[in-house]
């Protein structure tokens, strides 16, 4: 194996990671004693268990040419995986090209080596498998995931959703324990020594955030950016946009409000209506709401890093389709999106672009899905 380095300009968190690595086969458990260059372990256990064997393949992470054809294999699997998930929606051809001309998002795979390509690789599967009515399979692949990076996290109001409209209170409880045993599983070598310092440092809901990395807020300026009320803000708005899907859109296939939604859980409907139900949780449908779930968390992230457009890149081309716009406007508006998270370091124009792009797209999709109630029966190819 050859004794490799990343080029100065795109070298970020792989050497760090592998510094990480050491320390945890070096027999470190305790996860506010593993750092590295850039700080912290702060990613939850699946990270560690995928860069160990990443670590071993890579002659412990000096083969960086084998690691950088690693990703690309998994920025292939992923693409594949995405198309996958539009087949199942049917979405049109001309949509399909603006899935593989990201520059940014080739780097973030093939050069940089981010964590983010398995949590994105995980939630894809997620939602083919949920699209695929494999219940258990796409819990496990989202738990996974979850287990990589808790950006994942912004998706898990809409898995609860697809989950409990599409198999019931009780299935869709058991899928949410196994989410969590899965969690345990996973974190087990941290928790059995200290389970506070691992939930400290993998889940950090408190983590501060420095200003020259954002890529969405500059144009805020850092004082509003690193004030409490703007913070406070942020998350009003994440309620209210999950809110606002949640009556007006995610209980479509249920045709119930939020709080007979809540008596449904204790009171389960009967066989037959629960099957009826089940049948209008269609492939467009799943795919839908859970994109539609992280692109609000996107919009009122308090900072995006570049690597979030992982999360970001594949989802938008499908969510300004269903949000029903021309064809060339849906074009221009990934064009702009593509343009602003190239930019770097950021700026004020281009940070507005990313949080406009974002607002339209979830603005655009709430609209869209105003007549889904009507549509999506018409479209459902479960058997």
């Amino acid at each position: 194996m050859s004794n490799l380095t990343l080029r100065p300009d795109t070298e970020i968190d792989w050497r760090a990671y592998m510094e990480q690595i050491e320390q945890y086969i070096g027999g470190e458990r305790d996860y506010v004693k593993i750092r590295g260059g850039t700080g912290p372990l702060v990613y939850p256990a699946a990270h560690v268990h995928i860069y160990h064997a990443l670590y071993s393949l890579t002659s412990q992470g000096r083969d960086i040419q084998l690691a950088q054809i690693i990703f690309a294999l998994i920025y292939l699997t992923t693409l594949v995986v995405v198309m996958a998930c539009y087949r199942q929606a049917r979405v049109p051809p001309y949509v399909f090209p603006l899935l593989v001309l990201s520059k940014r998002l080739h780097s973030i795979f093939v050069l940089r080596c981010f964590n983010d390509c398995f949590a994105v690789l995980s939630l894809w599967i997620a939602i083919y498998c949920y699209q695929k009515r494999a219940w258990t399979l796409g819990s496990i692949a989202y738990s996974w995931g979850l287990g990589v990076k808790m950006s994942l996290l912004l998706a898990l109001p809409a898995v609860g959703v697809v989950l409990l409209q599409a198999i019931g209170a009780n299935r869709a409880l058991k899928q949410a324990l196994l989410i969590g045993q899965l969690q345990v599983v996973i974190a087990w070598p941290f928790l059995s020594i200290n389970a506070r310092s691992y939930f400290s440092r993998a889940f950090e809901f408190t983590r501060q955030f420095l200003f020259k990395w954002t890529v969405n807020w500059r144009f805020v300026g850092e004082d509003v950016f690193l004030s409490k009320s703007f913070s406070i803000t942020l998350l009003a708005a994440h309620a209210i946009l999950l809110a606002l899907f949640a009556s007006t859109r995610w209980l479509e296939p249920s045709k119930r409000s939020i709080p007979e939604v809540v008596r449904m859980i204790f009171d389960p409907p009967a066989a037959q209506a629960q099957q009826e139900l089940s049948r209008r949780v269609t492939p467009r449908f799943v795919i839908t709401t859970i994109l539609t779930a992280n692109a609000a968390g996107m919009l009122c992230a308090r900072s995006l890093h570049y690597q979030f457009y992982s999360l970001i890149a594949w989802a938008t081309p499908f969510l300004l389709w269903r949000a029903g716009f021309h064809p060339v406007l849906q074009y221009a508006l990934w064009a702009m999106q593509e343009w602003a998270w190239n930019v770097y370091p950021s700026t004020d124009s281009s940070s507005k672009i990313v949080v406009g792009v974002l607002a339209v797209t979830v603005a655009g999709i709430w609209v869209g899905m105003r007549n889904d109630g009507k549509q999506e029966t018409q479209h459902s190819h479960f058997e």
